[in-house]
C-alpha cells in the first residue's frame, strides 16, 4: 500500500505540509497478548529486519506522570508491555542516505481523544470509528488516509467537510490507518546535519474482535 502525502493550507510551526511523492513504509503497533510489537514496512509485507532508526522510544500518554516503559529490540520488531485500558505509542527517526529525514509515529488503540505524537490520528470519541488528524496539537485536514487490515481489506478514506475520516470496520483482525506528510522548509538539525526534506509518517492501529465486526463493505 503506497503512502500518499497530503496538503495543508495552514501554516504550523513555520512548516507548511505540501504534496509529496509516495513513500512506501511505516511503523505500526500490533498486540501479542500483553505485549506491544512495533513492526516496520507495510502490514501486507513487513520487513524481516528493522531498518536503521534512531531515538526509538515508547511515548507516555498525555497527562501521565509515570515514565513510559522501556522497549526491547528483536530482529524484526521492537517490543514493550501494554498498559491495561490505555493506548500505546512509539516513535523513531530515520536519517536516510537519500537526504530524507523521517519521523515515524505509531499509535495502538482508540481510547484517548487527545493527541500526543507530533502527527497523530485521534478518535473523536473513545472507541469510535471517526478520526481527526492533529499536527503538533492542532487539528489539520488530510487529503486522504490509507486503511489496511490483516484480512487484506484496503480502502482510501477521504475526509468529510469537517475534516474527520470515518468507516465501519467490516472484518475482525488488525486495522492500520496511515497518513504521511512532507514539511516544506523543514530545516531540522539533527546531530550536526541540517535536513531540508523532512517527513512524518503516522499510523493508528487497533484490533477488531470477531463479535464486533459488522457490515458487508464498511467503507463510508
Amino acid at each position: 500500500m503506497k503512502n500518499q502525502f497530503f496538503s495543508l493550507s495552514t501554516l504550523l510551526c513555520a512548516a507548511l505540509f505540501l504534496a509529496s511523492p509516495a513513500y512506501a513504509d511505516y511503523l505500526w503497533i500490533e498486540q501479542d497478548g500483553a505485549t506491544a510489537k512495533v513492526r516496520a514496512g507495510e502490514l501486507a509485507q513487513p520487513l524481516t529486519a528493522l531498518p536503521a532508526l534512531s531515538d526509538a522510544k515508547v511515548v507516555a500518554a498525555a497527562g501521565k506522570a509515570d515514565k513510559a516503559p522501556s522497549h526491547s529490540t528483536a530482529g524484526d520488531h521492537y517490543a514493550f508491555p501494554l498498559a491495561e485500558n490505555a493506548d500505546a505509542r512509539f516513535t523513531a527517526i530515520r536519517a536516510g542516505k537519500d537526504g530524507v529525514l523521517t519521523y515515524f509515529e505509531a499509535r495502538f488503540g482508540r481510547h484517548d481523544t487527545k493527541p500526543v505524537n507530533g502527527l497523530e490520528l485521534v478518535p473523536t470519541t473513545p472507541g469510535g470509528n471517526a478520526f481527526r488528524l492533529f499536527f503538533k496539537g492542532q487539528a489539520v485536514n488530510a487529503s486522504r488516509v490509507n486503511v489496511e487490515t490483516s484480512a487484506g481489506w484496503r480502502r482510501i478514506l477521504t475526509p468529510a467537510p469537517d475534516g474527520t475520516v470515518g468507516f465501519t470496520p467490516s472484518f475482525p483482525g488488525l486495522y492500520v490507518l496511515e497518513v504521511s506528510a512532507q514539511v516544506n522548509n523543514g530545516n531540522v538539525t539533527l546531530e550536526g546535519k541540517t535536513w531540508k526534506d523532512v517527513r512524518y509518517t503516522a499510523t493508528l492501529s487497533f484490533e477488531i474482535p470477531e463479535t464486533a465486526a459488522g457490515g458487508a463493505d464498511g467503507a463510508k
